[in-house]
């Protein structure tokens, strides 16, 4: 009989989950006795066209999971099988644990080109073995909450709830995915194991299949409603409008199913909400509410809004959930330091920042930011907000500092009030927000 195939990475595999090379590397490193502390910094070097700003989520949550990460006997027994790594080096493998330190930006840390993500400071062996992983990570929450974080904004404070599992890359990404939603500030998500395991209000009623499998729509709505009182019908299955007329009808006949909101889905959202808008109010029913969905992104829920459609709140999946229009981010996983040496990789077009590095975020005389300088770690600088935080010393995670995740969705809020308009906007383009090297920085890369 065949053995299951996992749905997911199982914490025993976890630590083979990176690229060959990371492993042929740190045997390389193993032989060659090369046991100086490095630092690697977690960056991109421009942002994707279509983003102002990308919103830093899921490091301090890597960061504590490489904190932990094993070789256990059946990763190495596995390592084994493939010929490529000596006996010494698996045992090598087996003891290995991480002892060095890792910096982070808080979750939910709007950040720009050139700017530290996080930073490992390890013996090289210990570094280099995070690259792929920390990556993997980083990227997928980090393109998401930036995705989330620009329909939240054009939704000017209307609920926006996810709908987009059925369409995301994998398991992972789906379940993962909701924890970047939530520092974005997403008001829930159809994803029931996603919302329960990320604390996110799960939200959801029926599908067009639900209309569809019985005789009468009305009667399909009725049912649903004395089962679910309180909840939203979808109303656009055959005549949206029409649709709309049978709720009233049910709530004329029977008022205390309370039903909550419609949901439209097809067809002229514009148009169709300010009809069924004038319908509800006539009938006396202000109280319910309406909800679009049908392929939305931020520009066209401004636009909804902009032509005044009477919508209350929306329903985002696809465009969303694979953040259609900027899917990946060039994120970097450089060597900057090694054995106290500034290390710069000079490829045209890849050239890094050298050292171990912090980001100051400048306010004015009424807490608005004006501007990032991205410093060396132990330089002097008089200028704002130290943002990298040691979260794990010494292979230590710090509980108290690993809280601070769970307050993104709100540092996120509070920081897109402080920000300048035009970082703001959801056009493509480049806010003038500034970024500076700090003068020892800028001395120093120009020497390297």
């Amino acid at each position: 009989m065949n053995e299951p195939i996992p749905l997911q990475v199982e914490d025993g595999e976890l630590a083979l989950l990176t690229d060959l090379y990371q492993l042929t590397m740190t045997q390389a490193y193993w032989k060659e006795a090369m046991q100086e502390r490095a630092t690697f910094s977690l960056f991109f070097r421009k942002m994707p066209p279509a983003r102002r700003f990308m919103l830093a989520c899921g490091q301090q949550h890597a960061a504590a999971l490489l904190s932990r990460l094993r070789f256990g006997d059946t990763a190495l027994e596995r390592l084994a099988g493939t010929g490529l790594f000596d006996q010494g080096f698996l045992d090598w493998l087996g003891d290995w644990r991480f002892e060095g330190d890792i910096w982070t930006l808080a979750e939910g840390t709007p950040v720009f080109a050139n700017e530290p993500l996080l930073e490992v400071d390890a013996p090289i062996a210990q570094a280099q073995l995070l690259e792929s992983l920390v990556m993997n990570l980083v990227q997928l929450e980090t393109v998401l909450a930036s995705k989330a974080v620009r329909l939240v904004m054009a939704a000017q404070g209307r609920p926006v709830v996810d709908f987009g599992m059925r369409r995301m890359h994998g398991v992972d990404a789906a379940v993962r995915g909701v924890r970047a939603y939530r520092s974005a500030g997403l008001a829930g998500t159809s994803n029931v194991l996603g919302g329960l395991r990320h604390d996110l209000a799960i939200n959801g009623t029926m599908a067009h299949s639900y209309i569809l499998a019985h005789d009468d729509e009305r009667e399909a709505f009725r049912a649903f409603a004395r089962h679910y009182p309180g909840t939203t019908l979808l109303v656009d299955t055959h005549d949206t409008l029409e649709g709309v007329r049978k709720v009233i009808e049910i709530m004329r006949e029977e008022p205390e199913v309370g039903v909550k909101a419609i949901r439209l889905d097809s067809g002229d959202l514009g148009e169709l909400a300010k009809g069924a808008r004038a319908l509800l109010d006539e009938a006396g029913l202000e109280e319910i509410t309406i909800v679009a969905s049908s392929g939305l992104d931020e520009h066209q829920i401004a636009t909804l809004l902009e032509d005044g459609a009477p919508i209350d709140a929306f329903g985002v999946g696809t465009q969303m959930g694979v953040s259609a229009d900027a899917p990946v981010i060039d994120l970097s996983y450089k060597l900057v330091e090694y054995a106290g040496t500034p290390r710069v990789k000079h490829s045209p077009g890849k050239v890094n920042l050298p050292c171990r590095k912090q980001l100051y975020r400048r306010r004015d005389d009424r807490g608005r930011y004006v501007g990032d300088i991205i410093a060396l770690r132990d330089e002097a600088v008089d200028a704002g907000e130290p943002l990298l935080r040691p979260l794990v010393r010494a292979g230590r995670l710090d509980d108290d500092e690993m809280a601070r995740a769970d307050e993104a969705r709100e540092r996120v809020a509070d920081a897109l009030e402080r920000f300048p308009e035009d970082v703001r906007w959801l056009a493509e383009g480049e806010s003038d927000y500034p970024v500076t090297l700090s003068p020892e920085l800028e001395r120093l890369q120009s020497k390297t």
